[in-house]
């Protein structure tokens, strides 16, 4: 059974890894093949059997009881975040068949939107693609620009790694934001394309994705290195868009008043304020 068919066995295994004996407060007896936790440690801490617990593992048994799941949870110290993605792993959910593509479409009255703001600002699908942006997101970075992918450029673009001198963490935050987004629904065409192109493409993302954070974004102040005007620091909003599922509106904004708010006034200025929208193929 491999890790695509087997979500919950592939969970499980990735965040026991994450947690040392010491963490677990149990003695650290013997030479360990793998690092974290032994599947027979997981199981005593959470009062469970070793063979059930490794049924789990294996996919053998896909019905553990919410109480067997939150102790597993308190073993490998999972937030209400992780927890929560665990409990879609056992979800049932009925089998479709493969769907065809579709395009993501911005709504009408979110294009009206973002053509009125004088922020930066795009409307972002599912796995990151941008659907539609203004002129003065174009001019914090043109990649933001419809047909791109915001996951490729980070991982992919040194122009867009330049950009981002908190690189690591923002990479983390968009790995851990698209497992949560995706769930189980592994079988997405989309999905499968994108995390292949990046796990070949690029060691960090491989690193990132095998380790199976589960991390919902928040508005969040971000730091930029821009070519043009220098260090940058910006307010980023997230928003969910009626009606659109998995379509956000992100925004960014300075501070009223300061050096950034300025920078970010002769940014904008540079262009006219109009907005590139498109769409893209996904499912």
């Amino acid at each position: 059974m491999t890790d695509r068919s087997n979500s919950l066995g592939a969970y499980l295994r990735a965040r026991r890894a994450l947690v040392t004996p010491e963490q677990a407060g149990i003695p650290d007896i013997g030479v360990r093949r793998v690092p974290g936790l032994r599947r027979e440690e997981v199981a005593m801490l959470a009062g469970i059997s070793a063979d059930y617990y490794l049924r789990l593992e294996r996919g053998r048994d896909r019905h553990p009881s919410l109480q067997v799941l939150e102790s597993i949870a308190r073993v490998l110290h999972l937030d209400d975040e992780h927890l929560t993605y665990l409990r879609t792993l056992v979800a049932e959910v009925p089998r479709q068949r493969r769907r065809r593509p579709r395009k993501e479409v911005p709504p009408a009255g979110a294009l009206k939107l973002l053509e009125g703001l004088v922020q930066p600002a795009f409307i972002e699908g599912r796995y990151f693609d941008i659907l539609a942006s203004n002129s003065p997101a174009r001019a914090i970075s043109p990649r933001l620009a419809v047909g791109g992918n915001q996951l490729k450029d980070m991982f992919m673009d040194p122009a867009e790694q330049a950009l981002l001198p908190q690189w690591e963490a923002v990479t983390e935050c968009f790995v851990a934001n698209l497992r949560q987004a995706v769930g189980n629904d592994v079988d997405d065409p989309r999905f499968i394309e994108l995390t292949g192109e990046l796990s070949l493409a690029s060691a960090k993302f491989r690193q990132l994705w095998g380790r199976h954070e589960v991390r919902a974004q928040t508005g969040t102040p971000i730091r930029l290195h821009h070519p043009q005007v220098g260090e940058l620091t910006l307010n980023r909003e997230r928003m969910a868009i009626g009606g659109a599922d998995g379509q956000m509106l992100v925004v960014y904004h300075a501070d009223a008043g300061s050096t950034h708010a300025d920078k970010l006034a002769l940014l904008a200025s540079a262009d006219l304020p109009t907005v590139e929208a498109g769409v893209r193929q996904t499912v």
